[in-house]
């Protein structure tokens, strides 16, 4: 019960006293969440349905672009450690938002090493936005509210977008018969971790204890302690 109620009274005050912090984590969550699961998911269920494929090659498809995923993504978190946050992310969200209407013509020609292609470069460009956020979310927040800032921000986005992504992206293709609706649907989420990142403060080169340090000023200004 005192556990519970302590990551209770966390999420609570961080919602009070960081919810900018909170917001664009959830911002930046969002695009990259949904881009996640219609490459790797939906991606799966398009070509099966539409094209006829097994799954187990749609797997294979899978496995060589996550091989890949695995190198970029140190690759681009050191890049972001050098030119910043910002830039990083927000190539990622803009290429996000085209991939969808690149991808899915190339689905359509139902050659394996094009489709090996299409999933590559949407694991790449999702790395553009995923690698970055644990170093921006963890400079957003002092220490005594890291934990709770960070995954309040995280899993709910992952509740609220990349959960529901799949199931979205099937009742669009349903209703319109065309991918084009899922392309729209992609750009609109990406749209929205542009703007979290364009509100965004950058936080390349931040120091924990300078915020550590911020927020204690900040809760002796609020006690009026001297």
């Amino acid at each position: 019960v005192a556990e519970s109620t302590a990551q209770s009274y966390g999420v609570f005050e961080v919602l009070r006293r960081y919810p900018r912090g909170v917001l664009t984590a959830m911002g930046l969550r969002f695009g990259e969440n949904i881009m996640y699961y219609l490459v790797v998911t939906f991606s799966i269920t398009y070509l099966a349905t539409q094209h006829g494929y097994d799954t187990a090659s749609i797997l294979r498809f899978m496995l060589a672009a996550h091989a890949l995923h695995m190198l970029v993504v140190p690759a681009v978190g050191y890049l972001s450690d050098r030119v910043g946050r910002r830039p990083v992310s927000g190539i990622g969200a803009v290429l996000a938002a085209g991939w969808g209407f690149v991808a899915f013509p190339m689905f359509d020609t139902e050659q394996p090493a094009i489709i090996i292609a299409a999933v590559c470069l949407g694991l790449v460009i999702h790395s553009f936005m995923y690698a970055p956020q644990p170093a921006i979310m963890a400079e957003m927040f002092p220490t005594r509210m890291r934990y709770s800032g960070v995954s309040f921000g995280y899993q709910v986005t992952s509740i609220l977008a990349g959960s529901l992504a799949p199931i979205v992206a099937v009742a669009l293709l349903s209703a319109t018969g065309s991918s084009v609706s899922i392309a729209i649907y992609l750009a609109f989420a990406a749209a929205v971790t542009l703007v979290a990142v364009l509100v965004m403060r950058e936080t390349k080169g931040t120091s924990l204890r300078a915020v550590d340090e911020e927020d204690r000023r900040r809760l002796v200004a609020e006690r009026g302690e001297a």
